[in-house]
């Protein structure tokens, strides 16, 4: 008997090993084979698409890369995040933004990626504080970008009217506005259509006015108050954004009333195959003007200056740098999507091949200590930030555009400049509104 019952254990035994043999083959069985991220930069769609190809030869883990239209970020990500297929990772644009999506957010500050940042303050903590919700992934600067070849071309004219010598006496509107208007009218001789690329004013092309031109005379507003955000605009500086929208508008490549159909894309294009001399926007279109057909910009001609506006002491202003760039892992997904999400972000900005992407193809500016300065970007646009950001002369603009009160606001103000740029609302009208929509929207936090 005691023999039988000796067997009879070894049997149960055996069993239970079988059984928890099965759960963990069953367990393996579950790894993570795809992770998604919803990207809302589609200047970089086709680099994310290379990068997704790489890193699943490399891991065995397929990176699904969706990128939402300009301007339709909220929408898609309140769509994607309802799905069963949700991402594992996404974008919020600053602490207002995850207000809405906090629910959706995991707190990093636990992770790798978060003890590398070089500036921790830069993450979005939660309501007390604490946590590290969204992780900045980039730092980026835009202004003005001009072609030197062209601004060379226009300094050797004998018969200009204005007495500047280099792009360097350039540090003020005024003197900005007497070179821009001179050179719109030398500028047949200068081999350009116009001075500026067009002021892009298609449905979701409006980004650079109503969010990042806004965000001069908002930064200016809150320097005099003193604050990081604020329920009311009293819009003081209205008069020096008309100034630098009013230059854009009226020294362009194409008709004002052609502007409603232009987009991005379109004024990058311009500024490439030398039509334009000029355009507003960040680092991140060089990859646009270096792939643009007919694209004659060198590396070496690619270069910033500030956006003046005339603001009493702007010879001093910087580029406008920061991000509205987080990266946040979705709280909802499982445990093992989150890793293996956190796999990937760690990878990317940690291993050779990945930091390669980061720098030399994606063009961003990291905000990481695991990159050396050998291994800074090659985008000369990226360069050029970089030499703003440290040139104690300078004062950078920081991007308060965090603090706008929703994609709405935007939008309706995106749809009021158009209508002023062809003469359908005037300046007063726009500014009046802009305070109200801005006040109402705080108030209600409306998306």
């Amino acid at each position: 008997m005691c023999r039988k019952k000796i067997t009879a254990l070894i049997l149960l035994i055996a069993m239970v090993v079988s059984m928890m043999s099965g759960c963990a083959a069953g367990s393996s069985s579950k790894k993570v084979t795809e992770i998604y991220f919803l990207s809302c930069k589609p200047e970089v769609k086709a680099v994310w698409e290379e990068v997704s190809e790489v890193y699943e030869k490399e891991t065995g883990v397929k990176l699904k890369v969706l990128t939402a239209a300009d301007g339709n970020h909220e929408r898609t990500l309140k769509a994607e995040l309802a799905k069963k297929d949700y991402p594992t990772m996404f974008q919020i644009n600053g602490p207002v933004e995850y207000q809405k999506w906090k629910n959706y957010c995991l707190d990093l500050s636990s992770t790798d990626l978060y003890s590398w940042l070089l500036d921790k303050d830069m993450a979005v903590t939660g309501d007390d504080g604490s946590g590290a919700y969204g992780i900045p992934y980039v730092v980026e600067g835009y202004g003005i970008i001009y072609n030197q070849s062209i601004m060379d071309k226009y300094f050797a004219l004998s018969g200009r009217s204005t007495d500047t010598k280099s792009m360097d006496e350039i540090n003020n509107f005024d003197t900005l506005k007497a070179v821009v208007e001179d050179m719109q009218a030398h500028r047949s001789e200068l081999g350009i259509e116009g001075v500026f690329g067009s002021t892009s004013f298609a449905p979701g092309e409006n980004w650079r006015w109503q969010t990042h031109l806004l965000n001069l005379p908002v930064y200016y507003e809150f320097e005099d108050k003193n604050v990081s955000d604020s329920d009311t605009l009293d819009f003081t500086y209205s008069d020096e954004y008309k100034n630098i929208l009013d230059l854009y508008l009226n020294n362009s490549c194409t008709d004002i009333s052609e502007l409603g159909q232009k987009s991005v894309e379109d004024s990058m294009e311009e500024f490439a195959q030398g039509k334009a001399a000029m355009v507003q926007n960040g680092n991140w279109a060089w990859s646009q003007i270096e792939s643009a057909q007919g694209n004659i910009v060198s590396e070496q001609d690619a270069k910033y200056m500030p956006i003046y506006t005339g603001v009493s002491g702007e010879e001093s202003q910087g580029l406008c740098i920061g991000t509205e760039n987080f990266i946040c892992i979705n709280s909802q997904a499982t445990a093992e999507e989150q890793q293996a999400s956190i796999d990937f972000l760690e990878w990317l900005y940690n291993s050779d091949e990945g930091k390669d992407f980061v720098t030399n193809k994606f063009g961003f500016i990291p905000p990481f200590n695991t990159f050396k300065e050998s291994e800074y970007p090659s985008n000369p646009l990226a360069v050029e930030v970089i030499d703003y950001m440290n040139d104690e002369n300078k004062k950078s603009v920081s991007w308060n555009f965090v603090a706008f009160p929703s994609q709405k606001f935007k939008d309706n103000l995106g749809t009021n400049l158009l209508s002023y740029a062809t003469g359908e609302l005037d300046w007063n009208t726009l500014v009046d509104t802009t305070k109200s929509e801005w006040a109402q929207q705080k108030g209600s936090e409306e998306e």
